[in-house]
C-alpha cells in the first residue's frame, strides 16, 4: 500500500502529542492510536477500509468526546480537501469530505453563492460536522445538515454509494451518521445567493427579562447567540447577527431590556481579546465573515478548553437555563462561558433537535476536568425534566440507557449499521456503548 500515508517522526503537526499519537484541537483528548492512515483519494480511502479490520474516521479534530478514537486505526482527511465542483446551473457545491467551511466560503462567495447557515467556528471539517449534527443558531435554521443533498460514501466492503435526499427515509438515517456506516468522500452541498451579514451585539443584559421575553430576543435576528459565565444572574453578551436589508444596515436600539448596545467590539468572554472575533459594530460584511464567531485565520474560541452542549425543548428556554441557574456558584469558577443557542428542529434520525425546535447549552469549560467530570452530572440531573440530548462529539455522563430513549429510531439506526457494516469495522468503544449499549 505505497499510496497510504502513516504518521511517522517525519510529519508533525501542532495537534500532535509528545507520544506521536494525535490529539483534538484543544489537546483535551489524545487519540489511543499512533496508526493513523491520511488518504489523498478516493481509491486511497477505498484500500484503507478494505485492509482494516477495525477503523474510524477524524476530521478536523474539534469532538471533545471519543466519538471518533480507536485503538487500532484511523483514517484523517486533512488531504481529501478539494473543491470537485460547483454547478451553477443547479446551485450546488461538491467538495471532498475533509474541507473545512472555512476553506470553501469564500469561494462561494466570490462565485456569488452562500450558505443558509454557519456553525460559530469556520475552522472544522464539512463531513465531520454533519455525521455529528453540528450547528450554528437561528430559530428558522436547521443543523448544518440541512444543506447537503447528497454525499459519497465508502462502506465497510470498499464500495462506494452515493446516498441522496431522493433517498427518503434512508438519507435521513445515514446523513447523522456519528462515522458508523463509513467513510464520507464527497459531500454536495444546496447553495443560495450571497449575502451581507451585520453583527450587533448587546451586554448585561438581566437574566430575567428571559422570562417573559425569550422569544422576542432569540427571534431578533437573522441568528442569535446568548452568552454568560453565570455571575450576577445576567446574560452577559446578545449576539445579533442580521441579513442585511435592501436599505442599508439595520439600526439597532441602544438599549434592549436594560441590555446596552456595544460601543467597541467584543469576545463572548470578556476577559479576551477580541481580535480573533467577527466584525460587529453594525459593520455589514459577507455572510461567511459574520455568522461564525471567530476568524478562521485565527485560534478559535480560547483554544485549551473543554466543552459540553445539551439541547431541550424551545419552549422550555426559560425553564431550562433557570434549571442551570440554580447550579450558579458550582459552575461560575469553572466556566469560560456558556452559549445558547437556537435550532429548528428536523427530521434527521440521531440528530439531538429530531422533530424538536431547541435551544443548544453549549458550555466551554476551563481545561479543569476533574472539577468539570463532577459537574456535567448535576446538569444534566436539573436539566434531565427536559429530556436532554447532548451533543454527540462533546462531553457527557449520561447513561446509554437513557440517551437512547431519546430517539425514537434507534432500534431502526442500529439494524441500517449492521447492514452497512455488518462485521461492525466501524465500531468503536463509544458506538459501542451508546448506540449498541444499555
Amino acid at each position: 500500500m505505497e499510496r497510504l500515508q502513516r504518521i511517522s517522526s517525519a510529519l508533525t503537526t501542532p495537534s500532535t502529542s509528545t507520544t506521536g499519537r494525535l490529539q483534538n484541537w484543544a489537546k483535551s483528548l489524545t487519540f489511543s492510536t499512533s496508526n493513523v492512515y491520511y488518504p489523498k483519494t478516493v481509491e486511497d480511502v477505498q484500500e484503507i477500509v478494505r485492509s482494516c479490520e477495525k477503523l474510524r474516521i477524524i476530521g478536523s479534530r474539534h469532538s471533545f468526546s471519543k466519538i471518533a478514537d480507536s485503538t487500532e486505526a484511523l483514517i484523517c482527511l486533512d488531504f481529501l480537501n478539494k473543491l470537485v465542483s460547483l454547478d451553477k446551473v443547479n446551485h450546488t457545491v461538491t467538495v471532498e469530505g475533509g474541507m473545512k467551511y472555512g476553506d470553501l466560503c469564500e469561494y462561494l462567495h466570490e462565485n456569488g453563492y452562500a450558505l443558509n447557515n454557519l456553525a460559530s467556528l469556520p475552522h472544522i471539517s464539512i463531513a465531520g460536522s454533519i455525521a455529528t449534527a453540528t450547528h450554528g443558531s437561528g430559530v428558522n435554521n436547521c443543523s448544518l445538515t440541512s444543506s447537503v443533498i447528497s454525499f459519497e460514501l465508502v462502506k465497510a466492503d470498499g464500495e462506494v454509494v452515493v446516498i441522496s435526499r431522493k433517498d427518503g427515509e434512508l438519507f435521513k438515517a445515514l446523513v447523522v451518521g456519528l462515522g458508523g456506516f463509513g467513510v464520507v468522500t464527497k459531500v454536495t452541498l444546496e447553495l443560495e445567493p450571497t449575502y451581507e451579514i451585520q453583527q450587533d451585539v448587546y451586554v448585561k443584559l438581566p437574566m430575567a427579562a428571559l422570562e417573559k421575553n425569550f422569544m422576542e430576543i432569540a427571534s431578533g435576528a437573522y441568528s442569535v447567540s446568548l452568552f454568560t459565565n453565570w455571575k450576577n444572574k445576567t446574560i452577559n453578551e446578545v449576539w445579533f447577527k442580521e441579513k442585511v436589508p435592501k436599505d442599508g444596515p439595520r439600526k439597532y436600539a441602544p438599549e434592549l431590556y436594560g441590555a446596552k448596545l456595544a460601543t467597541k467590539k467584543m469576545h463572548p468572554v470578556e476577559t479576551q481579546d477580541a481580535e480573533p472575533c467577527t466584525d460587529q459594530l453594525g459593520i455589514p460584511g459577507p455572510w461567511f465573515d459574520r455568522l461564525p464567531h471567530f476568524r478562521m485565520k485565527f485560534n478559535p474560541s480560547t483554544g485549551q478548553e473543554l466543552q459540553s452542549e445539551y439541547f431541550v425543548p424551545i419552549e422550555r428556554a426559560f425553564d431550562a437555563i433557570m434549571a442551570i441557574e440554580s447550579l450558579s456558584e458550582k459552575i461560575s469558577p469553572h466556566v469560560l462561558i456558556t452559549e445558547v443557542r437556537m435550532i429548528k428542529g428536523d427530521n434527521d434520525w440521531m440528530s439531538p433537535t429530531y422533530k424538536r425546535d431547541s435551544i443548544g447549552i453549549h458550555f466551554t469549560w476551563k481545561q479543569e476536568w476533574e472539577a468539570v467530570q463532577k459537574l456535567i452530572p448535576q446538569v444534566e440531573a436539573v436539566l434531565e425534566p427536559l429530556k436532554p440530548r447532548p451533543h454527540w462529539a462533546k462531553l457527557f455522563a449520561m447513561a446509554p440507557s437513557k440517551l437512547q430513549s431519546r430517539y425514537e429510531k434507534i432500534d431502526e439506526f442500529r439494524s441500517l449499521l449492521k447492514k452497512f457494516d455488518p462485521t461492525g469495522k466501524f465500531r468503536n468503544e463509544f458506538m459501542n456503548t451508546y448506540i449498541f449499549g444499555n
